[in-house]
């Protein structure tokens, strides 16, 4: 029946209720009116619930049966590894699209089939542009910044980084930063080799990513005086504890997302606490920096752009000729950059030179192809990249073999859609496994084993993975804008530490590559070798 029959039916119901009892009492005429409008609420309600859920005659994907009002939250509480839980639903219910609820109205909809990922990201990205909001990521970033916020917020913020950041014009401008980062990276290991120290491969590439981030955004290396031999002083290290920090707990589970009528405020599980002391850590070192900035620029002091801090700074508004970034949009765009940049590179050179240093035949023949591209009487350069595809291709199987994060950063459907003939209702979260998709065995081959041949084609070797087989930058409209910095990052420091050294393990027993059971998934075991200059002495920089 057509809404507009249903009104007029529903009109003349409620006229004839009048017209047809003229002595009745004025309390049956106001019951007969009562009754006939709820009668026309329900049946409005039911039409309007028909023509806005075309989806709701789709069964919703496969999942565990919630229990009233909690969902499976209980379930997330005693399993502490909740990818690994999920990751094992998935396999024992045959499914590569599930569905669990948590409180009483938000589902997790995780996902690890590539056609099925490509489906959300692709097909359906404008309903599953949005980012759920959490107690963590309101508190860590405001919601200010392109990858957390919402709405209008993040696509004028996208658009800024797009044009200004991330452009191929301001990657060129940036060569000589990353490059001198590069050189200090060398530096600093020939410097422990020279002192016969075995080498702290976590560190080393958590502080050369951390650097080339300092010094594109902020303009320096060091927030204190560094060291001698080129490492990390003291700040420099809480700086990056910090923001590995906010990495591991920017979406990992918290009770009080889910059932935030009840538990609003109590902070069980110590995240809002602990926010709130990395952004006053996080904050000791980048707010005076970028205040003393915003004088230099107010004064006069400073003209020249220079790094991303000032184009942040000078950046006006087009139609008002006001600044474009608040002081507070600039304090957070900074923070997404280190968190952005950071994670990816290191982990996948820290996993990469393990596997490498347990199957020397993949280290040899790295170190083949550098030296038949570049020589050893120079060291490798961004401009070398292109050539280095089994290099490129080591690190792409790093990317879908050991990814830092179980799960990409959740996508949540701003209205009802339909998903691989499932119902995805509004507000779900849309978790692409960044694990299940590099895992796939309807997808790769042997796929716990760790072979960069795999990779291996007649063109040139891509850390992009557009098809979503496995997550290396993500896609879609919330696709990472970094991508080319990411690669350049990864191969650089990848190639430099193989080109410049022989690595080997402190003891027969090899490395230790044992996955941890909870998130971040770098080696359970940072990864620490034994390292000698493979090149003539003059090719190494003799200063940072």
């Amino acid at each position: 029946m057509a809404i507009s029959a249903v009104v007029t039916e529903a009109s003349s119901t409620v006229l004839n209720t009048f017209s047809s009892t003229p002595t009745s009492t004025t309390a049956s005429t106001v019951a007969a009116l009562v009754v006939t409008l709820f009668s026309i609420i329900i049946i409005f309600s039911k039409l309007q619930r028909k023509r806005d859920s075309a989806f709701k005659n789709l069964p919703l994907p496969p999942g565990p049966a919630p229990w009233p009002l909690l969902g499976c939250i209980p379930e997330f509480l005693v399993h502490k590894a909740n990818f690994r839980w999920i990751h094992q639903l998935m396999k024992e219910m045959n499914t590569e699209i599930a569905c669990i609820r948590l409180g009483n109205n938000t589902h997790l909809v995780p996902v690890t089939c590539p056609e099925i990922a490509r489906e959300i990201c692709k097909k359906n990205d404008a309903a599953f542009a949005n980012r759920p909001p959490t107690i963590f990521t309101e508190l860590a970033t405001r919601l200010l910044t392109p990858v957390f916020s919402n709405d209008e917020q993040w696509k004028k913020l996208r658009r800024m980084l797009i044009a200004e950041v991330a452009s191929s014009a301001r990657l060129r401008w940036l060569h000589d930063k990353r490059a001198e980062e590069a050189d200090n990276l060398v530096f600093y290991v020939h410097n422990q080799c020279k002192a016969n120290k075995s080498v702290d491969l976590r560190l080393v590439t958590r502080f050369y990513a951390a650097n080339v981030i300092r010094k594109i955004t902020l303009g320096v290396r060091n927030f204190g005086k560094g060291m001698p031999d080129g490492g990390p002083g003291p700040e420099e290290l809480e700086h990056v504890e910090a923001i590995f920090v906010v990495v591991k707990y920017i979406y990992s589970f918290s009770i009080s997302d889910y059932l935030p009528s009840v538990l609003a405020g109590l902070d069980l599980d110590g995240q809002q606490k602990l926010v709130k002391q990395i952004n006053r850590l996080i904050g000791k070192y980048h707010d005076p920096i970028i205040n003393e900035r915003i004088k230099q620029w107010k004064s006069g002091e400073r003209k020249d752009i220079e790094d991303t801090l000032d184009i942040f700074i000078t950046l006006k508004d087009p139609s008002t000729g006001q600044p474009f970034l608040s002081f507070e949009e600039i304090r957070y765009q900074i923070l997404e950059l280190f968190l952005a940049g950071l994670d990816n590179p290191s982990n996948i050179v820290e996993w990469t030179l393990g596997e490498m240093i347990n199957r020397p035949e993949l280290m040899k023949k790295a170190q083949e192809e550098i030296d038949r591209v570049v020589g050893k009487d120079r060291l490798v350069q961004e401009s070398d990249i292109r050539e280095l595809n089994f290099v490129k291709a080591c690190a792409r199987e790093s990317f879908r073999l050991h990814p830092m994060s179980a799960f990409n950063i959740p996508h949540m459907s701003s209205q009802d859609t339909e998903v691989a003939g499932y119902y995805i209702p509004k507000g779900s979260q849309a978790l692409l496994s960044r694990y299940g998709l590099g895992r796939n065995p309807k997808v790769w081959a042997d796929p716990l084993k760790y072979d960069p041949e795999r990779h291996m084609n007649d063109g040139d070797v891509s850390l992009l993975e557009n098809d979503l087989r496995f997550i290396s930058f993500s896609s879609g409209a919330r696709g990472c804008i970094g991508g080319v910095m990411g690669t350049y990052m990864t191969v650089i420091m990848l190639a430099r530490l193989v080109q410049c050294f022989d690595w080997s393990a402190p003891t027969s027993k090899g490395i230790d590559l044992t996955e941890p059971d909870e998130e971040p998934l770098c080696p359970a075991i940072p990864v620490v070798a034994i390292a000698k200059p493979r090149l003539p002495s003059h090719v190494y920089p003799t200063s940072n």
